[in-house]
């Protein structure tokens, strides 16, 4: 595909990527700055695109991921530590930045609710909320990647149980 004939392409995808980023997105502003990284991110991978591939697949698998990463990245904007002396944080999503009385009372008792799960609990569940990736958390233990899936989502079922008392 000749750069004019990739770029005519791109130019008659942006209606159906608006389409996908607001699905993505719920929000028309958002949506239409994910279109544009979408199409700055295109034309700077045009090189790496496959002629025989579906180039609409490929876009929206562009959009997907840079929706996801920076989801992730906001996620991680918005975290905290309870404790300096704990290697661990919790995301907290506060739209004006600041913190209630009760919000801070509930990181306490989360924190001392994480420290009564049993070792086979409390440490792949605190790796995970420090950022770790199963896989990382598994290699690190030397245990099954499945195994450390079960084992974070039981500690989250035995917080909750803990915390809804």
């Amino acid at each position: 595909m000749q750069a004019n004939e990739f770029q005519l392409n791109l130019i008659d995808m942006q209606g159906s990527l608006l389409r996908y980023a607001c699905s993505l997105t719920s929000n028309r502003e958002n949506a239409r700055d994910l279109v544009q990284e979408t199409t700055m991110k295109a034309l700077k991978s045009s090189g790496s695109y496959v002629i025989e591939s579906n180039f609409r697949a490929w876009l929206f698998t562009i959009m997907k991921n840079t929706f996801i990463n920076d989801y992730r990245r906001s996620i991680r904007h918005h975290s905290f530590n309870i404790n300096d002396n704990e290697p661990f944080s919790i995301n907290q999503l506060i739209s004006d930045g600041t913190f209630e009385a009760d919000s801070v009372y509930s990181a306490k008792e989360m924190t001392i609710c994480i420290e009564e799960l049993s070792d086979m609990f409390r440490i792949p569940f605190k790796m995970y909320l420090s950022g770790y990736k199963y896989k990382e958390i598994a290699e690190e233990l030397e245990l099954n990647i499945g195994t450390i899936k079960s084992r974070i989502f039981l500690s989250r079922k035995k917080l909750q149980d803990q915390l809804s008392r």
